[in-house]
């Protein structure tokens, strides 16, 4: 039994090495071979010039970094002229043009009649010879002026002119509601009546009127005063009296609520 099982044990140990050599032999066989890739050298090709000059844009220089640009500055116009065209005797706008390059608003020529003027206030002359009288404030229209007309309702000496520096006018005095109009006028014509041209005369309040006033507003103040005081300190009175009544009938055996004892 012994010398078998040494036999068997020897013949495993030759037959196991074929076994395995002839797997290796069939797995070998079975797998595909390995190829590698065969690099062909081309020589003696014309690509002609077209390659170089493709090649040439498609690998363009890299961009140049241009040097700081300076932005510039927009162009401011000329400033609007320093001209109030309700102020009399200053410079007339076209001067103030010629001598500073400043622009003018809008104006019409002297070939067409101006624009009307508006009137700014009809004030009352408080002082020295025109006391009394009604002192007309315009103001210049956008257009070529050579005189200024001003036109009182109800006068029989139709109008009063005035030179085109001035902005203002004295008038006679006037009654309250008299409508009072003025008018530009150059070498083409006169401007045309509008709402804000003319203006209707409306009586100032008076200062006396305003101090007195204020006089009789305080007088009814302080009276009120007096009375609201005079009331608290009755008020007050009654009540001392009543607390002091009430101290006294405390301190007395013979008071009582419901009669002498």
């Amino acid at each position: 039994m012994t010398s078998l099982c040494r036999n068997l044990a020897t013949l495993l140990l030759f037959i196991s090495p074929l076994m395995l050599s002839h797997l290796f032999t069939h797995a070998a066989s079975t797998s595909p071979p390995i190829t590698r890739p065969r690099i062909i050298f081309m020589t003696g090709l014309d690509l002609g010039d077209d390659y170089g000059d493709d090649y040439a844009d498609s690998h363009s220089s890299p961009p140049k970094i241009l040097a700081s640009m300076r932005t510039p500055l927009l162009h401011q116009g000329p400033s609007l002229c320093q001209y109030d065209p309700c102020l009399e005797d200053q410079e007339p706008c076209a001067r103030l043009t010629a001598l500073t390059g400043c622009r003018c608003p809008g104006m019409s020529g002297a070939d067409e009649p101006p624009h009307p003027p508006r009137i700014a206030a009809l004030l009352p002359v408080s002082d020295g010879k025109d006391r009394g009288k009604i002192e007309v404030q315009w103001c210049a229209p956008s257009s070529v002026v050579s005189a200024y007309r001003v036109v009182v309702e109800g006068s029989d000496s139709g109008f009063l002119e005035y030179g085109n520096a001035l902005r203002r006018g004295v008038v006679g005095s006037l009654e309250v509601g008299t409508k009072v109009c003025v008018e530009a006028v150059n070498s083409a014509g006169q401007s045309a009546t509008s709402e804000f041209s003319c203006k209707r005369y409306e009586a100032p309040e008076s200062s006396d009127d305003k101090l007195l006033a204020w006089i009789i507003g305080g007088g009814v103040a302080l009276l009120l005063l007096i009375v609201i005081t005079a009331v608290i300190l009755w008020k007050c009175q009654i009540c001392r009296k009543a607390k002091r009544d009430s101290a006294d009938g405390l301190g007395n055996p013979s008071y009582s609520t419901e009669g002498t004892l």
